[in-house]
C-alpha cells in the first residue's frame, strides 16, 4: 500500500474491470435508455420500442445484452415477456447519472444553443 493510502483506496483489478464493464454496457444510449425506462416499471418489448422509438428487433437485441449481463430479467405474463431491472446497483447508477444530469437540463441547451450557432 502506498504511504498515505486508505485502506477503501485498494481495489481490486477484477472490481475495477467488472465496474468498466457495467460502465461499458450502459454506455449505449439504447440500453441506458432502457433501463431508466425500467426503473420505473416492468414493460414488454414493444413497450420499450414504442418509448425509445426503436424496432422491436433492436430493442430486443439490446435487452438480450443487458439480460447478459444480469442488468435486467424477465418475466412471462401470457404470451408476451416483461422485462424488469435486475441489477439494483446498476439500476441506481442510471437514476443518479439521469437525474443529475435533468437537474442542469435548464442551462444546458442554452449553452448548447450558442455552441451550435457560433460555430
Amino acid at each position: 500500500m502506498a504511504a498515505g493510502q486508505s485502506p477503501e483506496a485498494r481495489v481490486s483489478e477484477q472490481l475495477i474491470q467488472d465496474t468498466a464493464g457495467m460502465f461499458a454496457m450502459l454506455s449505449a444510449t439504447v440500453r441506458l435508455h432502457l433501463v431508466w425506462l425500467l426503473s420505473l416499471g416492468e414493460r414488454d418489448v414493444g413497450t420499450l420500442a414504442e418509448e425509445t422509438g426503436q424496432s422491436m428487433a433492436t430493442v430486443s437485441h439490446h435487452l438480450g445484452k443487458l439480460k447478459l449481463a444480469g442488468v435486467v430479467d424477465a418475466r412471462r405474463d401470457g404470451r408476451r415477456q416483461v422485462y424488469y431491472v435486475s441489477d439494483v446497483l446498476a439500476q441506481q447508477v442510471v437514476r443518479l447519472a439521469v437525474e443529475s444530469n435533468a437537474a442542469t437540463l435548464d442551462e444546458a441547451p442554452r449553452r448548447r444553443g450558442r455552441r451550435s450557432a457560433n460555430g
